[in-house]
């Protein structure tokens, strides 16, 4: 009989640490009062991957403001016009306060939805720079370079899935970074870079047990305060999961096959994302 109450004690002790471990990384530091973009490469991205970040730096008392860039319509079955409607309507249930804070590109040519293409970084970066450092051709390398964001967050160079569309944008975030840099030495980056980390398979789909794991850990990790905090983390208490699945399920419905609906139910992802401040430029 006693071995029977274990077992059903274990749900309860897992929830329990799942939302002690939320409120734990109330603590850690996080982003206020800026103007941030987050950089996609399919719609359904920002639900599947990013869901946590969105609902945490979305709220109002942060004063945030955050936008979505997406490379492609993910026409590769020729729902493109679908999609693009379906990140819109996403994107609102995952805290955006406005449909016009989500770009989606339309250029097949140069960013076609593909699992064999990786976009060429440099493609990538002149689209960055057009939207967010349009003057940095004007301005003198003597001169501090200037941006219309504040902070860019994008997938890690894994991928998280290994999508080279995913990786590509990593590579091409990465040149628009020493872009913006580029002989201008002396002056501090007007953007800050954050990679969503990418982990093994067994780690990918331990949903809030993972969650438990990476909040333990950063505890022991080298953690950088200030404006622009890291590690950067997110964990989604169970209303907050339901609203990143109801964002699949409602708003990304043609892309509702049977592997997402089981990508829902258990991916750390939809629980927790861990954000890297990338250095160096």
């Amino acid at each position: 009989m006693s071995s029977y109450l274990s077992i059903a004690q274990i749900p309860i002790l897992i929830l329990v640490l799942w939302i002690f471990s939320a409120y734990m990384i109330r603590s850690f530091p996080t982003i206020t009062g800026k103007r941030i973009c987050l950089l996609i490469a399919h719609p359904d991205d920002e639900a599947m991957f990013f869901a946590p970040t969105l609902l945490a730096l979305t709220r109002r008392e942060l004063g945030n403001q955050v936008v979505i860039l997406c490379f492609s319509s993910g026409d590769a079955d020729g729902l493109g016009h679908i999609r693009k409607d379906e990140l819109a309507k996403s994107a609102l249930q995952l805290g955006l306060r406005s449909s016009e804070h989500v770009v989606v590109l339309e250029d097949g040519k140069n960013f076609p939805d593909s699992m064999t293409v990786r976009w060429e970084a440099k493609a990538v970066a002149g689209v960055l720079t057009r939207y967010f450092a349009p003057n940095l051709s004007s301005t003198p390398v003597s001169a501090e370079p200037t941006a219309n964001i504040d902070v860019l967050i994008t997938f890690d160079e894994g991928g998280v899935s290994g999508h080279p569309n995913h990786v590509s944008l990593f590579h091409g975030a990465t040149a628009f970074m020493r872009g913006l840099m580029q002989g201008r030495s002396g002056w501090e980056a007007p953007v800050k870079m954050y990679t969503l980390t990418s982990t093994n398979v067994v780690r990918k789909y331990s949903s809030v047990l993972d969650s438990v794991w990476t909040v333990v850990s950063c505890i022991w990790r080298t953690k950088e305060r200030g404006a622009f905090p890291t590690p950067l983390l997110s964990v989604s208490l169970p209303g907050d999961v339901r609203k990143a699945q109801l964002a699949m399920t409602t708003a990304h419905k043609s892309q509702m096959r049977w592997f997402r609906w089981g990508w829902i139910g258990i991916s750390r992802y939809m629980v927790i994302n861990d954000l890297t401040k990338q250095k160096g430029f």
